[in-house]
């Protein structure tokens, strides 16, 4: 099987169900990828079993894994899920995050603890489990965020918990590469999604629309041809965060 080839491939995706993550679930099922979609909690459902509608109906075997990926045990049982129901795991892409805007003398330890156990944590012990047990010349890839380039305020916890997966991607690739596997980060820019407006002003989404060289926010079409390559044709791509913003930020 060529590496561009996902038919009958097994792809995992953390945050699958909706936005980004929904996205990259149907495109692969349209190319006969096998697939394993998480989503985090209750305020997710519906838009991730209708995403799993879609698949099956794209005539993809797919399943449906509900679990809050800040505990190490629910990435240990999804992985467990896919490969006990496909056999293997042949892509891994994590698309999990969340944004908090805040000033950073506001910040609380909770929110400290809560932003780098979704952002950081949870894309370490992913990483960690597909490394284990994703199969030789598997291929892994977590969207990060393209504030990792920009100078500016209110964003700490989000960049800051976000930043940390750059080593860890960096030290995946080195430590996984004997066996074929690549790993990568992709940073897009603000996505026009519901992710971003919910902590942003009309002025604030003004601005970052205005922000990048080729206008407006990013949208997640522009993004996923960018993951499914680099999962694909590009897997000799490694170590690599790969910003893709239409000109937001540079580095």
């Amino acid at each position: 099987m060529s590496r561009h080839d996902v038919n009958g491939k097994v792809v995992l995706i953390a945050g699958g169900g909706k936005n980004l993550g929904g996205l990259l679930s149907r495109d692969f099922a349209a190319k006969g990828a096998k697939l394993a979609i998480h989503y985090n909690s209750k305020s997710s459902k519906a838009e991730s079993e209708k995403t799993l509608a879609e698949v099956q109906a794209l005539g993809a075997d797919a399943l449906l894994f509900q679990g809050d990926l800040t505990k190490v045990e629910n990435i240990t049982k999804f992985f467990d899920e896919t490969i006990a129901k496909f056999g293997g795991i042949d892509i891994a892409i994590n698309t999990v995050g969340m944004v908090l805007k805040k000033p950073f003398a506001e910040t609380t330890e909770e929110e400290y603890d809560t932003m780098f156990g979704i952002n950081s944590k949870s894309a370490y012990f992913f990483l960690q489990e597909a490394g284990k047990k994703a199969n030789d010349d598997a291929k892994i890839c977590t969207i990060v965020t393209s504030l990792l380039a920009a100078y500016t305020g209110l964003y700490s916890t989000y960049a800051g918990a976000k930043a940390p997966v750059e080593h860890f991607t960096r030290a995946a690739s080195k430590e996984f590469g004997a066996r074929g596997i690549s790993v990568t980060a992709v940073a897009p820019g603000p996505m026009d999604t519901p992710f971003f407006y919910g902590q942003e002003s009309p002025e604030a989404v003004a601005y970052h629309k205005s922000a990048s060289a080729l206008g407006g926010l990013t949208n997640i079409n522009d993004i996923a041809p960018l993951v499914e390559f680099l999962v694909t044709d590009g897997w000799w791509i490694t170590g690599q965060t790969i910003f893709a913003n239409g000109g937001y930020t540079t580095r």
